[in-house]
């Protein structure tokens, strides 16, 4: 080896940045993607089943893992895939301003899942190979806090950048105060003619008619007029040459009983942004007494605010790929890396389905998360979905808050619990609770999605719970998969087959998620989801775990 490469450094150098590196695009092609696409204006259904077909290369990563040995070392691996992320990361922010954004960002998110999944061997490997025993067992925690706080930095911070310059992009949001009385004030009656505008310069504004917007209450009033109201919008100005401006009208804050009962997604471009578009307020037959609700009109900048979020991160892959090239250190083992896999390789996979009770395991590996695995895919949507259509009408940036920070630092809590009461009492005296735990709370969304509060607190309350439990439960699932794995030879390789079990176990689920929320609608689907969490305490029935699994050595 060449005496001026290192055989060895500081693993603070290098392990937090390389798995913050590792959870980084897993996030954006797992639960990011879905956020970007139902701001872009894609239907759940959609933008479920191919988000989770995304999943595919870690279901299928056993197949290649014993290649990222053969070929080169892992340390060229690692650095070479981070490069790929970086390129990826690239095309998705250019193809997000093109005519064909969907395909070719799904083109370069199928390239990202690759990259990632090949890079999660080659660092879990280099991990084992550069690290002795003990400080494997040292950093082990040290790993998962960076990974977790690549989960925060995707699912919260990113968000949250991404909705604050879609905030200060596009046109001016336009709040519109509606009131629901039964002394409606007369107005003038609407004239399209008064209402069109000519070509002005400048940037475009939102418009809207009439200025004060009252609905009248029928207390059993027949009168055609009565809970119900029009308002009308058009733009100040025709955008640029090819620009279409997408205008989102919805409830924000205020009475429940005063909703939008039209569509309220228009499009504005250079031919028709003069035509008045008509937006339709109504109230609830019950509503009895005067009421007050506030919607806004907004027109964003949505592809720029994902394009300038998601190229930062180009940047910042191509900084890590950088950093890793010169830090990762050349361990001594490094000439002697490369496995000789050729005639092991089906034994491998031989092995892993002959062990004792493996139908039973590998069942539980894929029914353990069914209901966790739909409501992942549908959580977002609901938190960013109009409440016209049943969703809670969170900004980008309540939303990243929400979900991505105050939820997962509850994840974090679950998991570091879940682990300590394992390694103190064994995964089998904690399986069942753990079961319970990342079921049950998944009622908080059916409480969510009747209720809808506007209380940001009631919010976060509820998504911290659901996440908790989520964090505590998963711990079982995760000390299962290295039970089933630590049985026999070649235990890294089985692990690698759990975890494509575990993603498969994802990903078919995630893609009906989308269709099965459209056709129940969202009250009705979180209580689908409940319903789906039988076949988990089904599967859990049937395995078996060693009592003393998970107790610390000097404690059995």
């Amino acid at each position: 080896m060449n005496p001026t490469k290192k055989s060895s450094r500081t693993p603070w150098s290098w392990i937090p940045s390389l798995y913050f590196a590792e959870g980084i695009p897993y996030i954006i092609v797992m639960f990011v993607a879905s956020d970007m696409y139902k701001t872009l204006g894609v239907s759940n259904a959609k933008l479920a089943f191919w988000t989770s077909l995304l999943y595919l290369p870690w279901v299928i990563k056993p197949l290649w893992s014993p290649f990222v040995d053969i070929y080169s070392t892992k340390r060229k691996w690692i650095v070479w895939m981070q490069l790929v992320l970086a390129l990826s990361f690239v095309g998705v922010s250019l193809v997000l301003q093109t005519p064909w954004w969907f395909s070719l960002s799904l083109v370069f998110l199928w390239l990202m899942a690759f990259a990632s999944s090949t890079h999660d061997i080659a660092a879990d490997g280099f991990y084992m190979l550069a690290l002795d025993e003990h400080n494997q067992a040292f950093f082990t925690g040290i790993r998962s806090t960076f990974y977790r706080l690549a989960m925060i930095a995707g699912l919260g911070l990113l968000v949250i950048i991404t909705g604050l310059i879609l905030d200060r992009t596009g046109l001016e949001t336009v709040r519109i105060e509606i009131e629901a009385t039964d002394q409606v004030q007369s107005t003038e009656a609407f004239n399209i003619a008064d209402f069109q505008t000519a070509a002005g310069e400048g940037k475009p504004e939102i418009l809207f008619y009439p200025e004060k917007v009252q609905v009248q209450l029928c207390k059993g009033s027949k009168a055609e007029s009565c809970d119900s109201t029009i308002i009308y919008f058009v733009l100040s100005s025709p955008p640029e040459e090819d620009e279409v401006i997408k205008m989102n009208f919805g409830h924000k804050k205020g009475s429940q009983d005063i909703y939008l009962a039209s569509k309220g997604l228009f499009l504005f471009d250079k031919d028709n942004w003069d035509i008045p578009r008509e937006a339709v307020i109504k109230v609830k037959p019950n509503l009895r007494v005067s009421a007050r609700a506030s919607f806004d009109a907004k027109a964003g900048n949505v592809p720029f605010s994902w394009a300038v979020s998601i190229g930062f991160l180009a940047i910042l892959f191509l900084l890590f790929s950088i950093y890793h090239k010169y830090v990762l250190p050349y361990p001594e083992s490094v000439n002697g890396e490369k496995e000789s896999a050729g005639g092991s390789y089906l034994h491998v996979f031989k092995t892993f389905f002959q062990k004792e009770g493996i139908v039973p395991s590998i069942i539980f590996l894929l029914f353990y998360r069914f209901a966790e695995s739909q409501l992942t895919k549908m959580a977002s949507p609901f938190l960013l979905d109009a409440r016209e259509n049943g969703g809670l009408a969170l900004s980008l940036t309540e939303k990243g808050i929400a979900y991505g920070t105050v939820g997962l630092i509850a994840l974090v809590v679950g998991g570091i619990l879940g682990g300590i009461l394992a390694s103190r009492h064994g995964l089998k005296k904690w399986i069942w609770w753990m079961a319970i735990s990342i079921n049950i709370p998944n009622m908080v969304y059916i409480f969510l999605s009747y209720v809808q509060p506007g209380n940001l607190y009631i919010v976060n309350a509820c998504i911290a719970l659901e996440q908790f439990g989520y964090g505590f439960g998963f711990t079982a699932y995760m000390l299962y998969m290295l039970y089933i794995a630590g049985q026999g030879q070649y235990k890294t390789a089985h692990f690698a087959i759990t975890t494509g079990f575990m993603a498969l176990g994802m990903m078919i689920p995630g893609m009906i998620s989308g269709t099965v929320q459209e056709f129940l609608g969202y009250q009705h689907f979180f209580i689908y989801v409940i319903i789906c969490t039988i076949p988990s305490f089904v599967a859990l029935w049937f395995i078996k775990v060693d009592p003393g699994f998970g107790i610390k050595k000097n404690q059995v």
